[in-house]
């Protein structure tokens, strides 16, 4: 008998010796453990954007220089999700005057674009591809007056990283390689995209070097000319005669007149938490209505993915995006509640309507007034920037100018035909937008800068992290690797009904007792794959001095510090 356990104690240690061991620390989900360090932090979606923005911290600049020359980065290596075609949000958080600063940086509706177009054109829905999804590019503009406020390197030595990867090339992570086929291969008819994102007419597949020299020459004209190449100069006529030439509307006039916003960002107190959103025409307030609605509820940190769990959470999802589809817009051409929205005393209204043992049904409260790339950096003086970039579906709208190495976006789609809906198009207006940074402080402190992009999953991904750090206890990898859920079925933000009403899709990890339990309590649950965005995270630990990093294992991303 001792000699059978002995063989088996042997044949044991082989195996363990010959196959990856389980993790010893932390929750059993959790791929591998946070980055931690003391001078700056960055943490992207791609590990050689993640490097440069590392390499400007260390060379003496800002966090703020190093998001824009990660983002400059990932514009080349992530065109998937992002580019200088697209629209950029951010919060920053300036160490020296111990403020948030919000930034909207998305672009408006052509001038020459209206509803009548459409009905002329027996057209029911803004189409999702070519010239007519096209609004004014963001990002650029952006970029300048993040620099203007609080850069401290010049915009050359900022862009110089992402301009020699860009005419010296770089090798394709996987992911990334994947969404690449595929986008090209669903644009390739429109011109300039096999030219721009093809070598010799090959799609570029995982480890393929590829390089982009109309966007290395793109980016040296903004490190020399400045914004007013993009917007006033030679790069505004190429895309405005483009679009023209597609029977668009976008014209050197629209991509003058572009201007980004400074705002105050908004926010709600979670169980001793400053959450903080920008408000509309972006969704964020809709993960801090879903937070007011749920920090009645009280869970233990071994309720995470019960029935419970996903119950509530999806409940306040459902009320908070029927208000997303009702009210929000863009502020400078609606009057969005935006006080009253996120207020306790609302909260309190539509909290009433939950029954914690039934799904239920909900229309917008009555009130009396696709893909993208997030990114965060901490440096060493304390300052810390939460930015999100997108084209919206993918890589954009198929509309690539000719010899600039980028596509523009198509985030006019978002808006409604409806003319009595809040986001209605007209000339001149900023979208919906789904893209989302967050920040969250204590005691007005600055605690956590953090993303999770993916469309409309955003808020819900928003929701999750928060209560995985909060309320279940998790670090903030773990936090990020946990099994995800999404509720998907409400009205969107065009006014359109949604084809897929009230379904919770699970990632793996979502035990088979919650699911039998969602089900009797009324609730259709089904597996999906690939919904739920993808997620950065700066901690800072304000006793220790110290910046803990996490990274989504979903995607290609990496967080590093120093």
């Amino acid at each position: 008998m001792m000699k059978h356990i002995s063989l088996f104690l042997f044949a044991a240690s082989i195996m363990l010796s010959t196959t990856a061991q389980d993790r010893l620390t932390g929750h059993g989900h959790a791929t591998r453990s946070e980055v931690i360090a003391q001078n700056g932090m960055a943490c992207t979606s791609q590990p050689l954007a993640t490097q440069i923005a590392i390499d400007i911290l260390k060379k003496g600049g800002n966090a703020i220089d190093a998001a824009i020359a990660a983002n400059a980065a990932l514009g080349l290596m992530e065109p998937t999700g992002c580019g200088i075609g697209g629209d950029l949000f951010a919060i920053v958080w300036d160490a020296e005057s111990k403020q948030l600063y919000g930034l909207n940086g998305s672009g408006r509706s052509p001038q020459t674009l209206s509803i009548a177009y459409f009905k002329e054109h027996k057209l029911s829905k803004i189409p999702a591809y070519g010239p007519l999804p096209v609004s004014v590019p963001g990002c650029v503009d952006a970029w300048f007056e993040l620099h203007q406020r609080f850069g401290s390197l010049s915009m050359q030595e900022i862009l110089n990283p992402a301009i020699t990867y860009a005419e010296n090339g770089f090798p394709l992570s996987e992911l990334i390689a994947y969404y690449w086929k595929k986008s090209v291969k669903l644009h390739a008819h429109f011109p300039n995209v096999t030219d721009t994102y093809t070598t010799n007419g090959t799609t570029p597949s995982k480890g393929d070097i590829f390089k982009n020299p109309y966007l290395a020459d793109t980016y040296k004209q903004l490190a020399k000319q400045g914004r007013n190449y993009f917007y006033t100069g030679a790069a505004a006529k190429t895309m405005a005669d483009f679009i023209h030439e597609q029977g668009g509307h976008l014209s050197m006039k629209d991509l003058a007149n572009h201007r980004s916003e400074w705002v105050k960002p908004v926010s709600i107190n979670y169980r001793g938490y400053d959450i903080w959103e920008l408000p509309p025409n972006g969704q964020g307030i809709a993960a801090l209505q879903m937070l007011n609605i749920i920090k009645a509820y009280n869970f233990k940190p071994d309720e995470f993915a019960s029935a419970r769990h996903l119950h509530i959470v999806t409940e306040a999802k459902k009320m908070a995006f029927e208000d997303r589809a009702q009210y929000y817009a863009d502020m400078d051409a609606q009057n969005v509640p935006v006080k009253e929205l996120i207020s306790e005393e609302y909260a309190n209204k539509r909290r009433a309507l939950i029954d914690s043992f039934k799904a239920g049904a909900y229309s917008a409260g009555k009130i009396s007034e696709g893909e993208t790339i997030y990114l965060t950096v901490a440096d060493q003086w304390g300052n810390m920037v939460s930015l999100i970039q997108s084209n919206y579906r993918g890589m954009g709208s198929g509309m690539v100018p000719p010899k600039l190495g980028f596509m523009l976006q198509n985030r006019g789609e978002l808006f409604s035909l409806n003319p009595e809906h809040a986001n209605a198009l007209a000339p001149g207006k900023r979208p919906f937008h789904t893209i989302i940074p967050a920040f969250v402080t204590k005691n007005n402190q600055p605690v956590m800068s953090f993303g999770v992009m993916g469309g409309d999953f955003q808020p819900q991904g928003h929701v999750q992290i928060l209560m995985n750090i909060i309320d279940f206890g998790m670090n903030i990898q773990e936090a990020g690797d946990a099994p995800r859920f999404s509720h998907r079925g409400s009205s969107d933000p065009t006014g359109n009904e949604a084809l897929n009403k009230g379904q919770i899709t699970i990632e793996s990890g979502i035990p088979t007792s919650t699911i039998m339990q969602l089900t009797k309590m009324g609730h259709s649950v089904g597996y999906a794959p690939g919904v739920y965005g993808g997620y950065q995270a700066i901690w800072f630990d304000q006793q220790r001095k110290i910046y803990i990093g996490a990274s989504e294992s979903r995607k290609d991303g990496m967080a590093a510090g120093y």
